[in-house]
Formats: C-alpha cells, structure tokens, sequence
C-alpha cells in the first residue's frame, strides 16, 4: 500500500517520549484514517482507536470513558506506554476541556497514554487548541494529494491529475467520469459540507453557502468580487455573510478566496478574492465537458493548469508555513505572490500559446521581489513544479 511521506513524521514523534499531543487535521478522504491504520501496523505499541463520526449523542463522557478503557488496557498489558488514538475529535462538545483534563491527569501521574487527535474541520480543531490546549499540542496538517503522490501511487500523468485532482478514493473511477463527477459531488462535497459545516456550525443560509462554493469552484483560478458573486447566487446574502461562508468552506479544505497582495494587512483583507479550490477534482466535477474534449480546448486548459498550481501552493503553505496571494493592477495580473517572512516570490502561470503578461515587471518595479518565476511554457515545465517543495523557490 502506497504510503505518504507524512507517515514518517508522524511515526517518528510516536517514538518520542511523551511531551505533547500530535494533532491531525486534513479534509475528508485524504487518507488520515489510512495513515493511522498504517502506522498501527508498522509499530508494535499497544493501541486503543476510536472514532466519534458516527455518534449522534456524544458528550464529553465519552472521551473520559474511552480515555478510562486506555489506562485500562495499558494496566492489564503491563506494557509501559499506549496509544490512544481518537478519530473526528470534533465531534465531541467541549472536546478539548476533557482532554486537557485527562492529559493534565496523566502527565501528574506518570501515564504514559500517548494521544493522536484527528479532526476534518481546521476551524473547529485550531479554536478547541487555542482555548484550551496550548503549550500541549503538535499540529499536522494532511493535505490533499499532490501529482507526485497520485502519479507514484496510480500511475497518473500530468493531464490527468490537472482534471482529476488528488482524490486517491475516486482514482479507480476515472474511466467512467459520470460516475467519478456523482462520488465527487455527492459522497466528497455534499459529505464535507453536510457533516464539516451545517452540523457543526451555525448557517443561516445553507442554500446560499452550496451556492457560493459551485460558484467558487466554477471560476477557480479567477478573480470575482464577491459583490458580483451576488448577481450569480439565487438567494440574496449580505457581503459579510458571504465572507464567513468562504472562510468555513476553507476551513474544510474545500474552497479559498486569496488575498491581494499589499503591503499592508488592511488592504489584504479588504481585496477582491481570488477563487482557489483546494483539489482540482472540485473543479472538474462541476464541469460538462469531458477530459478528452476539455483538454483540447486551449483556453479553459490553460485555467484548469492555473488552478492546479494554485492547488499546489494552498496545500503546500499548510505543511511548510508560508502564505499564498494574488496580484493585480487594472489588466495587469501575476497569478500567485507567494510570502515566507520577509521573502516574496511572484509567479506567472503560462500555458500553450498564453500572451506574456506585463504584471510580473509592473509588480517587480513596485515590490521588489526576491525573485520572479514562470510556471509553463518557457519557464518551470508544470509537471517538475507540482512534484516541488515551493520553498525552494525562496532560496
């Protein structure tokens, strides 16, 4: 079974002496699951795994209670350490006062009850770790697939992971792609929006919300104010609702509207988005045009390309901390301004016979960035960029 690099970091703090709780964080059916049941093979540490995705009527008694059945176990193995490994953490109402508490309890008394967390909801998990466990958590983000992961795993080329994305659940679909768009829309998208979002957090406008993300999704890799997002949505919602709509539907590793860049973080925040799915699969799942067709046609190719590496950067900035933008001055655009402290590196995304475009000297005279780089035609080849640590583009 193909395994994620991740794996071994993870592996790695499992054999660590007990400091802090490693937390994992990722969307739906990236493998997290699968990454956990992997490492149970690969060490031989007495275990105990639960998961709260199918309780209906949890409390925060069933953390302590399961937590009790670790301790438990660890005493009738009389083995020195265990692990207690608990699946959709985020689930569990006041998930994080019991385990700060049952933690506390095990580091006054010298347990060694090793925890792994893992949530779907980044914006549920990151409040319940702020307000409660800080100084005793490790943060791991598990990403969406990237093309060297897919390419190593099945066997995809470029053009297929530009149009299917990083699902590896929906890989063996792909030749009857009415059948991989409905497993995309109906057990991926409306899963995650239905259990990630309405059931866990206060919407008004459901309606509204699956609007805004099919309209997302539809022009990823574009900028549209969210002012004229109105005039495409069938049920009126006010700017600010609208905002708070996007943010969770990129809390969940769905769907993000990028900032321009600016100097200053008032103007950032202020700026007209930039719609980016977080997996390309979302794109194309909205899509009638069938791949062979779609990636004949140069010009919708071309944004599909763009939005692959956007795809590529929004990933990457959650494992490797560095913050991903737009850029752009009347006609004059750069695709993505990527920052790491006080390192910027603008990118053009060029596809087939794309005209050159002037904002990269626009925003090089205005910024000076530490570098410029062209992804595409006459630059980095798309299929060595999507296999590669952005950050070397930094140095």
């Amino acid at each position: 079974m193909f395994q994620r690099d991740v794996l071994q970091e993870i592996k790695k703090r499992v054999f660590e002496q007990r400091k802090f709780i490693q937390v994992l964080v990722g969307p739906r059916q990236v493998g997290k699951t699968t990454i956990i049941k992997q490492l149970l093979q690969e060490v031989s540490m007495a275990h105990h795994f639960v998961t709260a995705d199918d309780l209906f009527t949890a409390d925060n008694t069933w953390i302590r209670r399961e937590w009790n059945n670790a301790r438990l176990q660890l005493q009738q193995t009389e083995k020195k350490e265990i692990l207690f490994i608990v699946d959709e953490i985020q689930k569990v109402p006041n998930w994080s006062e019991v385990v700060k508490k049952e933690w506390d309890a095990d580091s006054f008394s010298d347990i060694n009850i090793k925890v792994i967390l893992l949530g779907s909801s980044r914006l549920l998990i990151q409040k319940g770790l702020i307000e409660s466990l800080a100084g005793r958590y490790e943060l791991i983000n598990i990403t969406h697939w990237s093309f060297d992961e897919m390419r190593d795993a099945f066997g995809w080329n470029l053009d297929q992971y530009i149009y299917f994305g990083g699902y590896p659940g929906s890989a063996s679909l792909i030749e009857n792609e009415e059948r991989w768009k409905n497993y995309i829309r109906e057990s991926l998208v409306e899963t995650s929006i239905a259990k990630d979002i309405l059931m866990m957090t206060r919407v008004d406008k459901p309606i509204l919300l699956k609007r805004l993300f099919e309209i997302g999704c539809k022009y990823s890799s574009q900028i549209l104010s969210l002012t004229k997002a109105q005039g495409e949505l069938q049920e009126s919602g006010n700017l600010t609702t609208l905002s708070g709509y996007l943010n969770l539907l990129k809390e969940c590793g769905l769907l993000t509207g990028l900032e321009k860049y600016a100097r200053d973080i008032i103007r950032k925040r202020t700026s007209i988005p930039k719609f980016q799915v977080h997996n390309n699969a979302l794109l194309s799942a909205g899509q009638d045009i069938p791949f062979e067709i779609l990636k004949n046609n140069p010009k919708e190719w071309s944004r599909f390309a763009e939005s692959a590496v956007g795809v590529h950067l929004i990933n990457s900035s959650l494992k490797y901390g560095f913050n991903v933008y737009y850029w752009n001055n009347g006609t004059y655009e750069v695709d993505y301004v990527i920052e790491k402290g006080n390192k910027v590196v603008a990118l053009e995304v060029k596809s087939g016979h794309k005209s050159v475009n002037k904002g990269l000297a626009l925003f090089d005279h205005e910024f000076h960035p530490q570098r410029l780089f062209v992804i595409g035609t006459d630059g980095i080849p798309f299929e060595d960029f999507l296999s590669m640590n952005p950050l070397k583009l930094f140095s």
